[in-house]
C-alpha cells in the first residue's frame, strides 16, 4: 500500500523537523502503508531539509520506504523554468497539477465564486486544455488529481466530464505519464476521489498506469480514503500500480 502525495510542510505552515515526519510515518505504520511519497508543492522545496530526509530514508528504523517528490504547479508558458527546477534535484517523481486557469485560483476557497461568474462548460473545456498542455511539457511523471476542477461541485452541463478529459487521457498515454488516484477529494465538498470511477475505467482501458495518493496537509490525513482508491482501482480492472525510483517505473501489484 502505498501514498504518494504527502506534503509534510503542507503550505508552508509546519516546520520539517525528525519529530514530525515521525508523526507521518507512525501514522502509516498504523494504516498498514508500506511506501510513503513526501513531495512538497514546489513553492515550498526550500523548506525540505534534504538532509535529515536522506537520513531518515536511510536509517530505516521503520519498514516503510521513503521517496522524495515534488508537485509542480503547472502554467502554460513556465515548462523552461519548469523543467530546470525539475533538474535541480534528484527527485523520485514529479506531480504535474492544474491549481489555475488564467490566473484564477479556482481550487482556493476565496476564489470559488469565480465559478458563478464564468460558463462552467468553458471551465472545463479551458482546464482540460492546460492538462493537454502540461502532458506534452516534458515537466512530470504523474498528472496529480486530473479532475480536480469538480473540487465545489460544478458539473459541466453541455458535456459529460468523459468528452473533456477523454483527450487529455489519450495524450496521458501517448507521452508515457501515470495518474494518481487521489483521495483527497473526499475530503472535500465534492467528496469523490479524483478522478471518478468513471474516468478511471477508461484509464484502464487505456492501460494508464497509476498511483495512489491521500494529498495529506497533516499526519492525521495521512492514507485517509486510501482504501476506497484502492477498491475504485479494482473495480476499474487494476491489479497493478506503479512506484519511482529516481524517476524509473517499478510495477507492483495493488494490495490491501
Amino acid at each position: 500500500m502505498i501514498d504518494y502525495h504527502v506534503h509534510a510542510v503542507a503550505h508552508g505552515e509546519f516546520a520539517y523537523t525528525r519529530e514530525w515526519m515521525g508523526q507521518f510515518i507512525e501514522r502509516a505504520s498504523q494504516n498498514g502503508i508500506n511506501e510513503i511519497g513526501f513531495c512538497e508543492h514546489n513553492e515550498f522545496i526550500d523548506s525540505v531539509d534534504l538532509k535529515l530526509f536522506k537520513d531518515m530514508q536511510t536509517e530505516r528504523k521503520h519498514d516503510i520506504a521513503l521517496k522524495f517528490g515534488v508537485e509542480l504547479d503547472y502554467f502554460p508558458g513556465s515548462e523552461a523554468n519548469l523543467i530546470k527546477f525539475v533538474q535541480a534535484l534528484d527527485y523520485d517523481y514529479v506531480i504535474g497539477s492544474v491549481h489555475f486557469i488564467d490566473g484564477w485560483g479556482f481550487d482556493h476557497p476565496d476564489f470559488k465564486g469565480g465559478f458563478e461568474e464564468r460558463d462552467i462548460d468553458d471551465i472545463y473545456g479551458q482546464y482540460a486544455d492546460i492538462l493537454m498542455q502540461m502532458a506534452a511539457s516534458n515537466c512530470c511523471d504523474i498528472v496529480g488529481h486530473i479532475d480536480l476542477v469538480k473540487v465545489w461541485g460544478h458539473r459541466p452541463r453541455r458535456k459529460r466530464v468523459l468528452s473533456y478529459l477523454d483527450p487529455v487521457l489519450k495524450a496521458v498515454k501517448y507521452y508515457d505519464l501515470a495518474i494518481e488516484i487521489n483521495s483527497g477529494g473526499l475530503r472535500k465538498p465534492v467528496e469523490e476521489l479524483y478522478p471518478s470511477l468513471e474516468i478511471i475505467e477508461r484509464m484502464y482501458e487505456y492501460n494508464i498506469p497509476i498511483v495512489l495518493g491521500s494529498d495529506a496537509h497533516h499526519p492525521d490525513q495521512l492514507g485517509y480514503g486510501l482504501a476506497e482508491a484502492y477498491r475504485s482501482a479494482r473495480l476499474a480492472g487494476y491489479e497493478r500500480c506503479i512506484v519511482f525510483n529516481h524517476r524509473e517505473k517499478s510495477v507492483v501489484r495493488l494490495q490491501y
